[in-house]
């Protein structure tokens, strides 16, 4: 298990273990339909990618759900050309 999962300081950044739950799964969709990670970890582990990026404030869950990032460098909502092909495309 991932250490970082246990602590509730990542489950009160997020406001709740359901949206936790909700931007780690939607994230890791993205990771996995090809969206390039926000945080350089050596590491190919997705999940791993997912809680750094929400750890070091990349990501949130927006109003509407959605994942959104929290950097000027990318677009506000997560999906454009870094989300990966789209599920019409599976």
């Amino acid at each position: 298990m991932y250490d970082e999962l246990m602590e509730e300081g990542i489950v009160n950044k997020v406001g709740g273990r359901f949206k936790l739950s909700t931007l780690i799964q939607k994230r890791m969709v993205a990771l996995n339909r090809g969206a390039r990670p926000l945080v350089e970890i050596p590491t190919k582990d997705s999940m791993k990618i997912v809680i750094r990026e929400i750890m070091e404030d990349k990501i949130y869950l927006d109003n509407s759900g959605n994942v959104a990032i929290a950097s000027d460098d990318h677009p506000d909502i997560l999906g454009g050309e870094d989300a990966g092909p789209s599920l019409d495309d599976l």
